[in-house]
């Protein structure tokens, strides 16, 4: 069967609206943290967020399609195009039945629903305007990025909550190993900053309220962590079976080995405590790949900065690794983009690849050690080292748990 690789990247983020900015900023421990400006917190304890600054829709697409599509789309529509430039790929007659997108959002453009009823109620139903339901619907984050980019292969939505953006890469990875596409435009992209949403989150408690030093708020297994910081963005990878990507001498990246998904099967919200359905998806992804845990170089953690998350996560690793895991380097990367929700897998799957090409591991900035968190933490400042092997978590609501795990491609490979 074909073997997959990584042959281009972009990203829309909190800290970079490209690739190389993305990645500098995140191997200098820069936080994307600040106010929120999209909206008026007014009262609202939990009023800072890692928003992408300085986007401008236009330098991807027409005007008109910018007003007609959700911030979450057009995000997605950017970092696409960015990846497939990246991959040198040009789509045509002579290959777009080959090539599928497989994004991915949590709740992609629903805060479009949110602002229609408040006008609707404001102002009559006359006021709500013909594109609320494209503009708010799952799916036009895969199916826009496939009529801009004109990709007609297998096109797909996958909503997983938390771990949606990493699932998408997982399920793309699939489709070509399947033989049903060559080339996959595979990420994530988010933009859920809205009172309605944000108030919901509060309410339910996951949400830091260190609001009077935004960039220091979310603290991935650290012992003082109050919650996560709302983040937004999109990140794509550009997945091509090796035959594809030898045929035109593609520049490689990576390869994505293999990879799984379980579910924890416990609650609506809150992860398994025992970390039973997380550290089956590790030793599973470790299975489908064809290594062992001692192959296993760098975990880029889920990582959230909420007190079950990171116990959690942390119970999981040892559980399917054993003391395995204290010759990892761990590292979770939300501490500064924040919480990307369906973006945020796809986020550490693009730094999980950099890493493989450059040898640098982001820092987990903000950290004070916790007793009960003894895993081998890259703690505040990047490290340096030659990763083979590099594995992604992603967490989502409602127990659903993926891992997918990304090796080095060398030239005797």
């Amino acid at each position: 069967m074909n073997r997959v690789f990584v042959t281009g990247l972009g990203a829309i983020s909190p800290v970079g609206n490209d690739v190389e900015t993305y990645w500098r900023n995140l191997v200098a421990g820069k936080s994307g943290a600040a106010k929120i400006t999209q909206f008026d917190p007014g009262d609202m304890p939990f009023n800072i967020a890692c928003e992408v600054k300085d986007f401008d829709p236009e330098e991807y697409m027409d005007r008109k399609l910018a007003r007609r599509t959700s911030r979450a789309t057009q995000f997605a529509i950017a970092a696409s195009k960015q990846a497939l430039a990246d991959a040198g790929l040009t789509i045509s007659q002579d290959n777009w039945n080959r090539v599928g997108v497989m994004m991915a959002t949590g709740g992609g453009g629903f805060t479009a629903i949110e602002y229609a009823t408040v006008e609707m109620v404001d102002k009559g139903w006359r006021s709500v305007g013909p594109f609320v339901v494209p503009n708010a619907m799952a799916n036009a984050v895969s199916c826009v990025v496939s009529i801009e980019t004109g990709a007609r292969g297998p096109v797909m939505t996958s909503t997983a909550a938390c771990a949606s953006g990493h699932y998408s890469i997982l399920e793309g990875y699939h489709y070509i190993k399947r033989g049903e596409a060559d080339v996959m435009i595979a990420g994530g992209a988010e933009s859920a900053m809205s009172l309605l949403t944000m108030s919901a989150f509060g309410r339910m408690g996951p949400l830091s309220t260190r609001t009077d030093e935004p960039e220091r708020a979310c603290r991935p297994f650290s012992i003082d962590r109050d919650g996560f910081v709302s983040g937004e963005g999109a990140c794509v990878v550009i997945l091509e079976s090796e035959e594809s990507a030898l045929a035109r001498g593609a520049r490689v990246y990576a390869e994505v080995l293999g990879g799984r998904l379980t579910a924890d099967a416990f609650h609506i919200t809150a992860p398994d405590p025992d970390g039973d359905g997380a550290a089956r998806a590790l030793t599973g992804a470790v299975e489908s790949s064809g290594i062992s845990a001692e192959d296993i170089d760098v975990v880029y953690a889920h990582g959230t900065g909420t007190a079950l998350n990171d116990i959690g996560e942390t119970k999981a690793l040892k559980r399917a690794f054993g003391d395995l895991v204290y010759g990892m380097k761990i590292t979770a990367i939300k501490s500064m983009l924040g919480h990307g929700l369906g973006a945020a897998g796809a986020q550490s799957a693009v730094a999980a690849v950099l890493t493989l090409r450059d040898g640098w591991i982001p820092p987990t900035i903000n950290y004070t050690p916790d007793p009960e968190i003894d895993i081998p933490i890259v703690a505040n400042t990047a490290q340096q080292t030659k990763a083979d092997c590099v594995i992604v978590n992603a967490f989502g609501f409602g127990g659903q748990n993926v891992v997918a795990v990304f090796g080095r491609v060398n030239e005797t490979n």
